[in-house]
């Protein structure tokens, strides 16, 4: 476990808990996309999968910004 995991992403608790609730709805809504996209093959083609890209890039830059966070309390 890692308790230090709140201070290091610069979040209080109720800032990480709201971050985490988007994605549980995010990953909720792409979950029905893909299986409407598996049902009508031709519709929805690359929805879900520019939102993935969208997202990794979205998660990387909150991990720099981690990293940079760490970096100046060390």
């Amino acid at each position: 476990m890692n308790f230090k995991h709140l201070e290091e992403t610069g979040e209080t608790y109720l800032q990480h808990l709201w971050c985490c609730i988007k994605y549980v709805c995010l990953f909720n809504w792409l979950a029905m996309i893909i299986f409407i996209h598996g049902l009508v093959p031709f519709i929805l083609t690359t929805t879900a999968s520019d939102k993935i890209k969208s997202l990794n890039d979205e998660l990387t830059c909150r991990k720099n910004n981690d990293n940079e966070i760490k970096s100046h309390n060390d």
